[in-house]
């Protein structure tokens, strides 16, 4: 996998689904999140051929603002969990990342709450709304438990489709790039939304 890695929303789709790709185009992932659902349950496939599927994410309990959303491998194994800090997550999207052992990883932490203010207020006004998307886009910081900068998560200026780019800054293991690309996932479909 080379970086940057690359999620694109497929536009006009009826369930929430997006591509994540490497670099050099080849197919990363495939996401397909299911419609009507009570608790969040996302298939992650090979590609959109959805034969394969490779991970899932499943909320351990109804959608509310502390609610965990647990990353399981193709055999159904716990990879580790993501979740979004509650009260911190209306100033700043802030999201926790844990290990298989329920260890703490990574933050996944917005890098500016003017951003996020921004286009709260500018999405409801007719009209301004639909430029939202071009002018306020969130940059998300992810660190790990020493405070380092491993990767910057970014969207991309739009005014129709929503991309975002990942941008590793420091190398880590294949297990915590796994964990980390499914949390951003979660934080993907969390957070859509806006922009």
């Amino acid at each position: 996998m080379t970086y940057p890695l690359e999620f694109e929303f497929k536009v006009l789709a009826l369930a929430p689904q997006f591509y994540v790709r490497d670099s050099s185009g080849r197919n990363v992932a495939y996401v397909k999140q299911k419609l009507f659902k009570l608790k969040e349950d996302i298939s992650v496939f090979e590609d959109e051929s959805q034969q394969n599927i490779i991970f899932k994410i499943k909320a351990n309990q109804w959608i509310d603002w502390s609610a965990s959303y647990i990353m399981y491998d193709k055999e159904n194994r716990v990879m580790g969990r993501v979740g979004r800090k509650g009260a911190r997550s209306l100033w700043k999207a802030t999201y926790e990342v844990f290990d298989d052992a329920d260890h703490k990883e990574f933050i996944i932490e917005e890098e500016n709450a003017f951003v996020k203010i921004m286009d709260g207020v500018f999405s409801e006004v007719p009209i301004l709304g639909i430029f939202t998307g071009y002018f306020f886009n969130p940059k998300y910081n992810i660190t790990n438990t020493n405070g380092e900068l491993v990767a910057v998560f970014s969207k991309e200026q739009s005014f129709w489709g929503k991309k975002f780019s990942l941008n590793q800054l420091i190398p880590i293991s294949e297990l915590e790039e796994q964990r980390v690309i499914l949390a951003l996932i979660m934080v993907v479909l969390l957070e859509r939304s806006r922009g």
